[in-house]
């Protein structure tokens, strides 16, 4: 009777073990914040050509950059160093759950993506705009929706999303990269081009043959910019980058890196229209 006493028991406890076994099994051998306090090493994902938040010399191999400054405040207060992962913004969060960086900036918390990897308050919020062909004015979205009116957007991008849910009539030109798009407007294939404000501001600087940033009003859309986490139990890491994220747009230091990154490609704080929130 007592035996079988201890093989019921011992059966009762048996998917408890295995329960424990997997949640250690899923559970990583230090956790982010205690890995950056020990080796003093940040690592993130840095994207080439994609300013204001990256940007790579050619020459030299620095970076610069809105997020790359951001990067430098966040390792300082560990006393450590910033190591860089040449990535995409989609390949960065499979980097995340790969545990090759510890940190992805300037993304969309998108459902899906949330279901994957965490994410910290917004940094900032980027609204929704468009570059016309020069002599081509919007200041609303019901300006372009109408079937005559050609708006090139990139495939898979959120410019395309809100370009269907905003502006149904219009014809609207998937292609396959921004760079695409803004030829396509050049060439007169388009008669705008939908871009957040950055890479709006952006594209006119670099292009003169384009016409004007306009930003797009009722309805105004603006979409959080974060940085994204790995998924861990121990949320210090995440807790830490709000308490950071926080700080830092209250003292409107974050304001500063990206004016300071919006340079790079020459944009000056008075070629921001005013209707523009930054």
């Amino acid at each position: 009777m007592l035996s079988r006493r201890l093989f019921a028991a011992g059966a009762g406890a048996a998917p408890a073990i295995l329960a424990g076994r997997a949640r250690a099994a899923s559970q990583p051998a230090e956790w982010t914040i205690d890995r950056i306090s020990r080796t003093k090493v940040l690592r993130i994902a840095a994207l080439p050509g994609e300013a204001p938040y990256f940007n790579k010399d050619i020459a030299s191999g620095a970076w610069s950059g809105m997020c790359i400054e951001m990067a430098k405040d966040i390792a300082g207060v560990f006393d450590g160093e910033v190591q860089y992962l040449e990535s995409t913004y989609g390949n960065s969060v499979l980097d995340l759950q790969a545990n090759k960086i510890d940190l992805a900036f300037a993304l969309n918390p998108t459902p899906k993506r949330a279901l994957v990897i965490d994410f910290t308050h917004p940094f900032y919020l980027h609204g929704f705009g468009m570059v016309g062909a020069k002599g081509f004015h919007a200041s609303n979205w019901a300006e372009l929706d109408k079937p005559e009116v050609k708006i090139a957007v990139d495939i898979g991008s959120v410019h395309e999303l809100a370009a269907h849910r905003f502006a149904p009539k219009a014809t609207i030109i998937g292609l396959k990269a921004r760079d695409d798009c803004i030829l396509a407007v050049q060439s007169g294939r388009a008669d705008c081009v939908i871009l957040a404000v950055n890479l709006g501001l952006t594209a006119v600087k670099k292009n003169p043959a384009l016409g004007e940033f306009q930003m797009l009003h009722q309805p105004r859309i603006q979409l959080p910019t974060c940085m994204g986490v790995r998924m861990e139990a121990d949320k210090r890491w995440r807790d830490f980058l709000n308490a950071w994220v926080d700080y830092n747009r209250g003292i409107q230091q974050i304001r500063e890196w990206l004016y300071a990154g919006l340079a790079i490609n020459g944009v000056k704080p008075e070629d921001v229209p005013s209707d523009v929130e930054l």
